[in-house]
């Protein structure tokens, strides 16, 4: 094998979890790798292309249909992932290739133009390796053609320089999807291995209608078009995963293979904004966003601080760059097309006015004013850049013509159509608009963000992909800042540490090379956000957060196979661990008597008790599966954190009642003694004030369990948990039905 095969197809020889085939590197690749990927990224890049393809079918299978998913972070280079996919898989046999490319024309035309350009589709000087058609239709001439494609591939004696492979470039649209599916209708596609990629596929693919018990048209379409390729993978990419995760496993949008992928090392995300960098972060003060309780008669002071900002790091640029490049400013007020107009018209104002102003004899008291103002906004740069910004003395004759090198765009629908951004046209951009660049619009080199837009119903996902400030920017990152509206702001904060769990059992998921099928639906989520749109799930979710909470199962009567497996657990744990009896008033009776082991490893607690305890109901599962997660972002916190473990009554056990459901009627003794009130709890506080304050406490009780006063199943070890509020985390868990076989 020569060395330009990849590791992780070497690795296959290994028999790495999870590949089912093994991926060739050839000449498509190689060349993309070379003209496109800087050299630094190249084997990774050509690593995950080549895990991502080898999980799904083969193109010689006779038949079949994987569908996986691919997370990537926002801005952080998905789309020249799936552009290494597509090489790939033309270099092992795939026949053509669909990228189902965003919801509006600007975003498929924008995804088009960058796939032709580095695929090299109009490089004269290059071998014909590919035949490209956007939202085809059912016509005649191209049924033929493609006949003609696949017949090429048929033909053992056709060389292999005369094999093209078709692209597609498909606008996620019900209509347009629907012409793709009659036009493959008449190819007829038997035997054609196909990948398809579906680019943001949280996105308008998903049935909008399940909870009715329907199906929306663009999913329906996406069946369709699925049905009628009889060998084919499906992937989708997107960097916010919460609503394909959640959408029933029965779903054929519902993945069954996962790949996560590692940006580069000049990506910026959510931790280096809002953990590592927090000062490029600021909060709109709540005078300054625009209500129906508050309306702005004039733009407010933070949205003058920030395009001070942004023209002084313009007018570094141009000195610094040599007006190459872009530098730019995002504007991203609301959803309403009329709050960007009056956006627009302050910002173009405003600049209008300073333009005007640096035209004016140094003498003049306004020119000096704003030169002042220009100055502060250097110094606040100065703060994050350091030593590499030019004296502030010398950049104060450019800033007449970073003014001149800067356009300002209004970009919505507002007009009929979103427009096109020339960025060769300009230096400087300054883009106002709301929902046409909420999701894979791209911003070239974009410092400044200004967001006075709140988080509206709160969807996690839609929430993250409004940061269009994340990106290859590691080289300018001082000159960058976020303006976010409060809640804004807290929701990003809240994002990182959502997102950071979700990946790194994703990751695990991938390195086991289990189906996602296997993974249970839980995360770490604050309360203040919901994952995905609810329209899209059949099935709900539940949410919580343990703060100075006991945590325990309601159903606790098992079936015997649970019954054993932790009667096993248990003693286990008691055999291998050293109680003392616990302290407390001498009046206790022997049920009140507890035995103690304090300041265990919670790591070695949760490994050895709380993780291989079954739960028999599910929502108790869902409940405990919360619990653990809590617990184990703790110990990421700190590895060393501690736990107390109390044997509830070891001399005498427990009696309880359960319904005829298996609840338990009343898990914890109360206080003692009852009467008189005043003496409430002198004697023995009560089960719940069993713990040690500050720290993770877990209760072993064995109970005789009861019904009608009849006992109906003995020796039953239940575990409770009081989680301290130190340790508070929101999460969501959703429990889906065991998918037949």
């Amino acid at each position: 094998m020569t060395d330009d095969v990849p590791l992780i197809i070497r690795a296959v020889n290994h028999q790495v979890p999870g590949i089912r085939w093994q991926p060739v590197v050839g000449d498509e690749t190689t060349d993309f790798l070379e003209h496109v990927v800087p050299e630094v990224s190249r084997d990774s890049v050509r690593d995950a292309a080549a895990s991502i393809l080898g999980r799904g079918v083969s193109p010689e299978d006779f038949a079949g249909q994987d569908t996986g998913l691919v997370v990537g972070y926002v801005q952080s280079g998905k789309t020249m992932s799936f552009e290494t996919a597509a090489a790939l898989a033309r270099d092992n046999g795939f026949q053509m290739v669909i990228i189902v490319a965003g919801t509006s024309n600007p975003l498929l035309d924008q995804s088009t133009g960058r796939v032709r350009r580095d695929l090299r589709l109009d490089d004269p000087d290059r071998a014909r390796s590919w035949i490209h058609f956007q939202n085809p239709e059912r016509e005649d001439s191209t049924i033929q053609t493609l006949r003609d494609v696949f017949d090429d591939w048929r033909d053992d004696d056709t060389p292999d320089e005369y094999k093209m492979t078709v692209l597609v470039t498909v606008l996620k649209h019900h209509r347009r999807m629907g012409n793709l599916t009659e036009l493959l209708q008449a190819v007829g596609m038997q035997g054609v291995p196909v990948l398809i990629i579906d680019d943001e596929a949280d996105q308008a693919s998903l049935n909008t209608e399940v909870a009715q018990g329907e199906e929306s048209t663009t999913y329906r379409r996406l069946m369709a078009l699925r049905d009628t390729l009889p060998l084919h993978s499906y992937l989708q990419y997107t960097a916010t995963p919460q609503a394909p995760l959640l959408v029933s496993i029965v779903d054929s949008l519902s993945p069954n293979f996962v790949e996560v992928l590692t940006p580069g090392d000049s990506y910026v995300g959510g931790h280096d904004f809002f953990v590592t960098n927090p000062r490029l972060v600021r909060t709109i003060p709540a005078a300054d966003v625009p209500t129906n309780t508050n309306p702005l008669p004039e733009p407010p002071d933070s949205l003058l601080e920030a395009l001070r900002i942004f023209m002084v790091g313009v007018a570094v640029g141009l000195m610094q760059d040599g007006n190459r490049g872009n530098r730019s400013m995002l504007v991203h007020p609301s959803h309403l097309t009329a709050q960007h107009q009056e956006y627009y018209n302050w910002v173009r104002d405003i600049f209008e006015e300073w333009k005007r102003i640096l035209g004016l004899p140094d003498s003049d008291p306004d020119k000096q004013e704003l030169i002042e103002e220009l100055r502060g906004a250097y110094e606040d740069l100065l703060q994050t850049v350091g030593n590499s910004l030019p004296q502030f003395s010398d950049l104060v004759p450019t800033f007449r013509f970073a003014f001149r090198r800067t356009r300002l765009l209004e970009v919505n629908a507002r007009g009929g159509r979103t427009p096109d951004v020339d960025w060769g046209s300009a230096y400087g951009w300054i883009l106002v608009g709301g929902q046409a660049m909420d999701r894979g619009f791209t911003v070239e080199g974009l410092t400044v963000t200004y967001m006075p837009r709140g988080i509206g119903v709160g969807n996690a996902d839609t929430v993250q992909q409004r940061a269009r400030f994340f990106g290859y920017k590691r080289s300018y990152l001082g000159f960058c800042r976020v303006y976010l509206e409060q809640g804004t702001h807290r929701a990003f904060e809240r994002y990182v540490e959502h997102e950071e769990d979700m990946r790194r059992q994703l990751e695990d998921i991938r390195d086991r090379g289990l189906s996602l099928n296997e993974w249970k639906r839980a995360f770490v989520l604050d309360n203040a956000l919901r994952p995905c749109r609810q329209n899209v799930l059949e099935f709900d979710y539940i949410r919580g957060r343990f703060s100075d909470d006991w945590v325990a199962p309601r159903v606790v009567l098992p079936t015997d196979p649970v019954l054993q497996a932790n009667r096993l657990t248990v003693s286990g744990f008691i055999e291998a661990t050293a109680f003392v009896s616990d302290e407390g008033h001498p009046d206790r009776t022997d049920t009140q008597r507890h035995e103690v082991a304090r300041d265990l490893s919670l790591r070695d607690v949760m490994e050895r008790l709380l993780i291989p305890l079954r739960i028999t109901s599910s929502r108790d599962s869902q409940q405990i599966t919360g619990l653990l997660l809590q617990l184990s972002r703790a110990l990421e916190s700190d590895p060393d954190e501690l736990c107390t473990v109390y044997r509830m009554s070891p001399g005498t056990g427990r009696e309880r009642g359960i319904d005829q459901s298996g609840e338990v009627t009343n898990l914890f003794q109360g206080q003692a003694p009852v009467n008189p009130p005043a003496r409430r709890g002198e004697v023995y506080p009560g089960d719940r004030a069993i713990r040690e304050n500050g720290q993770v406490t877990v209760q072993i009780h064995t109970l005789d369990l009861t019904r009608d006063g009849a006992v109906v199943c003995e020796n039953v070890p239940v575990l409770a948990v009081w989680v301290p509020a130190r340790l508070a985390t929101g999460w969501i868990n959703q429990d889906q039905p065991v998918q037949q076989a």
